[in-house]
């Protein structure tokens, strides 16, 4: 990797990234993937959801940072640690699991073990709300449909999706951006309520 960029703040690492730059990213990725991945793994504990949370967290962060809504105060990674952290406590909550919290310091107790019994009013919301996804998948273009489907019910991670698909990685991240948009769009012209 460049030896300039690497010497870059992450500010300007994620300036670069905007500007099309995706040394930029990789540099921002290099530099913090241990601490994230290893924050991961160690509540949830195994290897196939740590890797899943980890591409999660950072297609959160690359989806925020392409929208421009990514406001920098000097704290880069306690932003990506915290969308980490919620979505390990999504997973958790989604599987009714209890973790095994860390004995840290930084970690929050409360937030990792607020786990909800799920009534059998939220499993007929959920029921639904997964019927209309399906539907709305549907109507989605083959390429963003494809991306979604690997994704969500492959559990494929993003290098085999591009790799299946045969785009670069950024195209299928691209991809499933749009279809994140469009999915919203085609749920509040059919008046439907999702949460993506």
């Amino acid at each position: 990797m460049n030896v300039q960029i690497e010497n870059l703040s992450d500010i300007e690492l994620i300036q670069g990234y905007r500007d099309g730059n995706y040394a930029c990213f990789e540099a921002l990725l290099e530099r913090y993937q241990t601490k994230v991945y290893g924050y991961i793994f160690s509540v949830v504990k195994d290897k196939d959801v740590a890797d899943d949370i980890f591409q999660d967290t950072f297609f959160k962060v690359i989806v925020t940072i392409n929208s421009g809504q990514y406001k920098d105060e000097n704290k880069f990674i306690h932003w990506v640690m915290r969308i980490s952290h919620n979505l390990i406590v999504d997973y958790f909550r989604r599987g009714n699991k209890m973790p095994m919290v860390p004995n840290r310091p930084d970690c929050d107790v409360i937030e990792t073990l607020k786990i909800q019994d799920e009534n059998v009013e939220r499993q007929i919301i959920r029921k639904q709300t997964n019927q209309n996804i399906r539907k709305l998948i549907k109507m989605l273009p083959p390429e963003q449909r494809r991306v979604v489907i690997l994704r969500h019910y492959g559990k494929c991670d993003f290098k085999d999706i591009a790799a299946r698909t045969g785009v670069s990685i950024n195209t299928a991240l691209g991809r499933m951006r749009y279809a994140i948009i469009n999915l919203r769009r085609l749920a509040k012209e059919n008046n439907i309520y999702i949460e993506l």
